[in-house]
């Protein structure tokens, strides 16, 4: 996975994530089909996201320092064809489409309330900017 390095402090978060789906975009086939991140960049509130790849899949951050959030939706292929789409961390089944257009159509209409542009922090970070770390 691809984290911010310390030099890039000065820049925004949407520069940030700019680079970061530059470099995305630019992977071959050997970390991901290149298909995958150029279907989620057809989308502009994806494209707001911070984008990573591991084991073949891209997985999109509302924030761009780890820990990374983990409430966007995920396109993972199934071995008989089309594309399943999960939200994490709940693993809950949001639907089984045929092509990965679909279902990156899918991953924008199910993003989380509120869902922004990506932050320059952690998931704490969202959690305390929402209040949800105040005891009520």
């Amino acid at each position: 996975m691809i984290t911010p390095a310390s030099s890039e402090e000065s820049r925004s978060a949407a520069e940030i994530v700019a680079a970061a789906w530059s470099d995305v975009l630019s992977y071959g086939t050997d970390l991901i089909n290149p298909a995958v991140p150029r279907a989620a960049y057809q989308h502009p509130a994806l494209r707001e996201l911070w984008p990573m790849v591991s084991h073949g899949v891209l997985y999109l951050s509302r924030s761009i320092r780890y820990p990374w959030s983990r409430d966007i939706p995920t396109a993972f292929r199934q071995g008989g064809g089309g594309y399943q789409v999960r939200r994490q961390p709940d693993q809950a089944l949001l639907g089984v489409v045929d092509t990965l257009e679909e279902a990156y159509v899918l991953i924008a209409t199910s993003l989380p309330d509120g869902c922004g542009p990506a932050i320059d922090g952690t998931a704490d970070d969202l959690r305390s900017r929402a209040g949800l770390d105040r005891e009520t």
